[in-house]
């Protein structure tokens, strides 16, 4: 799967009032990337890809139709292919010697905080897991070497804490091996 230029992620309160703008987003413009569905706690997501005009429509006409149900939204006209990939499920491997955490209230905030992080200094992300079993949160775990893993999580944490995302972080700076084996193969606790 190649990596649009740009993605917005829009988080709403209501599944009915969700589901109607994602298809009113998914008319409006002809986007590449288009992924949908519900998160806890009842909470409905919509992630679209694709020009930077395309989505930017597509992102305009899901915040009209959305109105007041949209509870957290971003736009990221220059995303970080990692980030991409990672909101769409894939996960790497825990290779570095340390071990970044950022937890948001909001789902959106979250993915920009990745994308910012991975966008300052030199980490891995290992996932993003967007609301699922996290109570409806989000988290971003990256790895790589101390002082970059150090800036990586500065930097989402500032960009988290200015859209109040209600913020947890932290960083390990030697990982214990058990705890990088578990890492990469998952975080989810019954996986």
């Amino acid at each position: 799967m190649s990596t649009p230029p740009a993605i917005a992620v829009l988080e709403f309160d209501s599944i009915a009032a969700g589901t109607r703008a994602a298809d009113a987003m998914v008319k409006r413009a002809p986007i590449t990337t288009f992924r949908i569905g519900t998160v806890h706690p009842g909470k409905f997501l919509v992630v679209v890809g694709g020009s930077v005009a395309e989505v930017e429509e597509s992102r305009t006409e899901g915040l009209l139709i959305g109105g007041d149900a949209v509870r957290s939204e971003i736009f990221l006209p220059d995303v970080h292919p990692q980030v991409f990939h990672a909101v769409s499920g894939k996960r790497q491997r825990n290779t570095g010697d340390a071990l970044g955490v950022i937890e948001t209230s909001s789902i959106p905030i979250n993915v920009a905080a990745a994308d910012k992080a991975v966008k300052t200094a030199d980490v891995t992300i290992i996932e993003i897991r967007l609301g699922d079993e996290l109570g409806g949160k989000a988290i971003t775990h990256l790895s790589g070497l101390l002082h970059e893993v150090q800036a990586a999580v500065d930097a989402g944490v500032e960009v988290a804490s200015r859209a109040d995302g209600t913020v947890c972080h932290t960083i390990i700076p030697i990982q214990h091996p058990e705890l990088r084996d578990q890492v990469s193969k998952a975080t989810e606790f019954y996986k």
